[in-house]
């Protein structure tokens, strides 16, 4: 995370004001404003998530509300009678709020004398790796978010008319959470998500299910007993884990950003059991491996952060995966990945650039119906308790 002095004790020149007048809404006139293909290069190539729910762009606002119409049905007209609407007042309405986050940023100083010494495309690398976190980000607020739809009630609670939540759906029938491993159970928790899908009406359409790396290859190295592989599909394109094979009409993608016994992508090096599915770890991980999930909750007062609720660390002690259609989180954008760099008299004085990826978004889930959350290592929660406080 950069780093940000909170004390100011001299007066601030701003180089980028114009003039040398006016208020913190023209600080940067004078700065160059540059769109970096780069940085979305590596932003497109990070986020799976940003084309895989409801996406839609937030302008003169702070939230974006989403309505929910429940279900109706026919009836028999009677001969005489005006028709003034279902008897039952059919469908029940809802809505649902998305609000944008705070300003996400990613930046880095490129002093000049580096830049002119370095025998590679210095600002090229730099922002592709804030595009990395800009959609590391992204990501897991989706992921969390769906997640926490898979034990929601509906919003639709109407009398009569009580639409169907989310689902939690285990791996294996054993307190282990090495179940997540094993192919022959993933496949088959992958015909129960189809089948309560199914059950609760949601669209064929659009189905996809994301997967740590190592789920998903142990799902490919058993092509040949499990029946996912087309035979038309072979080689590399099995590999990349961008929804080539699918399971019940489901596609899955891999990715690190999932949650997976309340790390990211992955747990290694622990003892198996209940919440550790004890996977030898390979060595030489480094920091960003299998990082610890961290609290990330609606901040308030003056504090800035995310607006919406994503949920504690200890929530997502047995997720391993999800599956989701399209319909069952919503994401805002009320600014798109962007990457700015200073130019100009802030470059002579500082001799360096500060180049800056920024993101103003926002997640949340929309129809609980259409998530459904993999767990491992415990039964799914009893109905009435899947609506827990987060």
């Amino acid at each position: 995370m950069a780093q940000q002095s909170t004390h100011s004790t001299a007066p601030v020149t701003f180089q980028g004001r114009a003039n040398a007048t006016g208020n913190a809404s023209n600080n940067r006139d004078l700065y160059l404003k540059i769109f970096s293909g780069e940085l979305f290069k590596g932003f497109q190539h990070e986020a799976i998530a940003r084309d895989l729910v409801t996406k839609r762009t937030l302008k003169n606002g702070k939230s974006l509300q989403f309505i929910y119409t429940g279900r109706t049905k026919a009836e028999y007209h009677i001969p005489g009678q005006s028709i003034l609407g279902n008897s039952d007042n059919a469908p029940p309405v809802a809505e649902k709020t998305v609000t944008c986050d705070d300003l996400l940023i990613s930046s880095a100083f490129v002093y000049e004398l580096d830049e002119t010494l370095a025998h590679y495309e210095l600002r090229g690398e730099i922002s592709r790796k804030i595009g990395y976190a800009l959609a590391q980000t992204y990501d897991r607020k989706i992921f969390r978010s769906i997640v926490r739809g898979a034990r929601a009630a509906s919003p639709v609670s109407a009398t009569g008319f009580v639409e169907p939540g989310g689902s939690q759906i285990r791996v294996g029938t054993t307190n282990l959470a090495a179940n997540a491993y094993d192919s022959d159970k993933l496949v088959d928790a992958f015909y129960d998500a189809a089948a309560a899908l199914d059950e609760k009406g949601v669209s064929g359409a659009g189905r996809v299910a994301v997967l740590n790396p190592r789920q998903y290859y142990a799902l490919i190295q058993n092509v040949s007993g499990n029946g996912l592989i087309n035979r038309d599909v072979q080689g590399t394109a099995l590999q990349t884990g961008n929804g080539i094979i699918e399971i019940a009409g489901i596609k899955i993608y891999k990715s690190m950003n999932v949650p997976f016994f309340g790390n990211y992508g992955t747990k290694l090096g622990g003892t198996a059991g209940a919440a550790d599915p004890g996977e030898t770890s390979p060595g030489n991980l480094g920091t960003f491996v299998g990082e610890d999930m961290l609290d990330d909750e609606a901040v308030t007062g003056t504090n800035y952060g995310s607006r919406n609720n994503y949920g504690t660390d200890e929530r997502f002690a047995h997720s391993c995966g999800v599956i989701f259609q399209k319909e069952g989180a919503a994401v805002v954008e009320a600014i798109g990945p962007q990457v700015q760099v200073t130019s100009g008299d802030v470059s002579v004085v500082y001799q360096g650039d500060v180049i800056l990826g920024r993101l103003a978004m926002g997640a949340d889930y929309l129809n609980p119906a259409a998530c459904v959350e993999l767990i491992a290592g415990a039964a799914p929660a009893t109905s009435g308790s899947n609506t827990h406080s987060w």
